[in-house]
């Protein structure tokens, strides 16, 4: 595979917003950081003409082998994640945008079989975590005991599976939607709770089974998103964070998260048969 000194070729998949984003800094700026883009998937693919360069779009996603990537970034659906992943590792480094999709264990242990099988990397991104690498680093020093993240929203910022949020109205305030593990949780959210699902797989001792978590509705933040993150340790030890990510009504990713992204994926230079927080 490439090495951080070589031309990166990435293939999106998937052109939300954050795929748009994606898009369009490796068009601008990837050549200059050593990116140069491969492909660009998306499920409606009109809606890439005249955005896209014509050459660069994929209509089937089913041939992205004929595409020759050394990355292939997913930022769509966790059912892209469960159909593809194995697929994409066994040709490229794989970084999964919906991590929430590892909460199904045979996906999560399948996933980091065909990393260690093909010897690529399989890339989480940290999102909008803050101090990933702190919590991998106490995971991997057995220090870390319990994990909390709490992820505050206005209502029309969640895509929530089931009906648990049909009802708000402007004004109602605050209201737990639900607390439990992110296991748990990642079913009802996938598109929402992928920093707790990051946190997760920086905590890999506790899992997600081991970390709690806790989605907020609260009408009041009309202009951010709220994370926060307690960690514990042992003896006492404990950190509490709280990031406050910017974002418009019914956004479903704050904007401090799209640079998150792009600063996550120059870090996938190749790190071999692993998975890997970035």
């Amino acid at each position: 595979m490439a090495t951080s000194s070589a031309t990166l070729r990435i293939g999106v998949v998937g052109y939300g917003h954050l795929g748009q984003y994606l898009v369009g800094k490796i068009l601008k700026d990837g050549p200059a950081q050593g990116l140069i883009l491969a492909f660009v998937w998306n499920r409606n693919s009109d809606k890439l003409k005249g955005l896209v360069p014509a050459e660069l779009i994929l209509e089937d996603l089913s041939s992205f082998a004929d595409r020759r990537c050394d990355v292939i970034v997913e930022v769509c659906h966790p059912q892209i994640v469960k159909k593809f992943g194995h697929l994409f590792l066994s040709q490229s480094h794989f970084m999964v945008g919906s991590p929430s999709a590892l909460s199904d264990p045979d996906l999560n242990q399948k996933l980091r079989q065909a990393s260690l099988q093909y010897r690529r990397t399989l890339y989480v991104p940290s999102g909008a975590l803050w101090g990933g690498q702190d919590i991998q680093r106490m995971n991997d020093s057995g220090t870390i005991k319990a994990l909390f993240i709490r992820m505050s929203k206005h209502p029309s910022c969640f895509r929530l599976t089931g009906d648990v949020l049909t009802d708000w109205t402007e004004g109602e305030g605050r209201r737990v939607l639900f607390g439990g593990s992110v296991a748990e949780l990642c079913p009802l959210a996938p598109n929402n709770v992928n920093t707790m699902a990051a946190a997760a797989v920086a905590a890999g001792s506790l899992g997600f089974k081991g970390v709690q978590g806790e989605i907020v509705s609260d009408t009041a933040l009309k202009d951010y998103h709220v994370v926060e993150v307690e960690v514990t340790g042992p003896d006492g030890f404990s950190v509490h964070t709280v990031r406050r990510n910017p974002a418009k009504l019914g956004a479903v990713t704050g904007s401090a998260t799209y640079n998150s992204f792009w600063n996550s994926l120059l870090v996938c230079k190749g790190h071999g048969g692993r998975v890997y927080l970035c």
